[in-house]
């Protein structure tokens, strides 16, 4: 009787059925190699079913979102805006925002109303150019005398200064007279229609001044002797002085008390021009826009 080797009986040698052979031994190694092998295949398949299931799961997601913003274009703006609002971030179309200019315009310079006879529409006379009855400069008081005003602008002048007065269409001359320490000077003040006229006449006045002004306690004086005279312009005005003794008495140049006057009262003369455009401009500043 003789068993099947696939059951794992002894085996017998054909040519002697007396004389049993020893069973074969396994092989190890090769039984682990097989082993091992179908471990590694069994791990590889199950990392590549996690990786395809990951994938699977990710592309249901994606789905899921486009679906959500009823959009298949690839917008990837954020669900949780509302869907008539746009994303402020990516609309550059229109403008941007606007601000109301809350920086108040620069005040009108003061010069432009006294550079012609357009703008320069304030009052003015002796009185006002010269308004009070004593003028204090520094540590010098002078007592204001006689006033006068005229639009013969030349009747009141000497030599070459009424031509050149005329010529440049001069409207207007006011004058007064100050005295301090028996010293008397005469300040007279010029209107022309613009800057132009008036400084033209200032560069023409060569030769020639004012007549100087007597009356209110003031004898003449500057009629027949040398005195001291000064000319300038600012705006559309030229301002002038005539300043001596009132004793008579010859000025030179060693004088410095007459040159004090004259330039005192020319100070005073520019400056009440200054204060004309000032008082314009910030009455033109309050006015309702």
């Amino acid at each position: 009787m003789s068993f099947g080797q696939g059951q794992g009986g002894p085996s017998w040698d054909s040519g002697n059925p007396n004389t049993p052979q020893q069973p074969d031994t396994p092989d190890w190694a090769a039984l682990a190699d097989a082993s091992a092998s179908r471990n590694r295949r069994k791990r590889l398949l199950l990392v590549g079913g996690a990786v395809l299931a990951t994938l699977a799961v990710g592309a249901a997601v994606a789905a899921a979102v486009v679906n959500a913003d009823g959009d298949d274009t690839g917008d990837a703006r954020p669900s949780s805006l509302p869907p008539s609002v746009s994303d402020p971030a990516s609309d550059s179309s229109g403008p941007g925002p606007s601000f109301e200019a809350t920086t108040p315009p620069p005040p009108p310079d003061p010069k432009d109303f006294i550079s012609s006879a357009d703008k320069d529409k304030a009052p003015i006379s002796a009185d006002t150019l010269f308004p009070d009855s004593r003028l204090t400069v520094g540590p010098l008081v002078y007592e204001k005398g006689a006033t006068s005003s005229t639009d013969s602008c030349a009747s009141v002048t000497r030599g070459d200064l009424g031509k050149v007065l005329t010529g440049n269409g001069c409207t207007r001359l006011m004058r007064a007279t100050y005295t301090r320490d028996g010293m008397a000077v005469t300040v007279g003040v010029a209107l022309f229609e613009d800057t132009a006229k008036a400084t033209r006449a200032k560069d023409q006045t060569d030769r020639g001044n004012l007549l100087s002004l007597s009356g209110s306690g003031v004898s003449g004086f500057c009629n027949t002797t040398i005195c001291r005279t000064t000319v300038n312009a600012y705006g559309r005005y030229a301002y002038f002085t005539v300043a001596g003794y009132t004793s008579g008495k010859n000025v030179t140049p060693q004088d410095r008390a007459v040159y004090r006057t004259g330039d005192d009262l020319a100070e005073f003369a520019f400056r009440q021009i200054i204060r004309r455009g000032e008082a314009q401009a910030s009455a033109a500043a309050e006015k309702p826009l």
